[in-house]
């Protein structure tokens, strides 16, 4: 894969019976290093002055995202584990408990994609059941589809 790539997150809750999705699409770095990839792109908040830098590092057996800027948390994505972290952001922090019950790692010549299932806590009590589903791949190979 190519350093210059296409980052696509598309996220779900599922909370009271109904579900939520979010998307999002921007450009980023991706690099592999010691059999660890490496995804690092910035995000715009909208209705606060600043940015977040993520970088992502994906393993068949974790997946750990840091953002600092506006929003700093470090949260960590491991099968079968239940890690604990606190998400500051401009209105305040909280903490945030993720237990993943399962990552898919699809790993091919010019793309990346992962998904992870896990169940989120903020403030010591079970808010929604989620899934993330990051597809990264080369910039000049990509094939869009909204």
């Amino acid at each position: 894969m190519t350093r210059d790539i296409l980052v696509r997150i598309s996220g779900l809750q599922a909370l009271d019976g109904e579900s939520h999705d979010v998307e999002m699409i921007t450009t980023g770095d991706y690099f592999l290093k010691n059999g660890k990839h490496y995804v690092i792109y910035d995000e715009i908040m909208e209705g606060f002055e600043g940015n977040v830098h993520n970088t992502i590092k994906i393993t068949p057996e974790m997946m750990d995202i840091r953002k600092q800027g506006i929003i700093g948390t470090h949260m960590v994505f491991e099968q079968g584990k239940r890690n604990q972290t606190r998400y500051a952001t401009p209105l305040g922090d909280m903490v945030v408990e993720l237990t993943t019950t399962r990552i898919h790692l699809d790993e091919q010549e010019d793309s990346l994609r992962v998904q992870v299932d896990y169940s989120l806590g903020l403030n010591y009590q079970h808010v929604s059941d989620c899934s993330i589903v990051i597809d990264i791949c080369s910039r000049n190979k990509a094939r869009l589809q909204l």
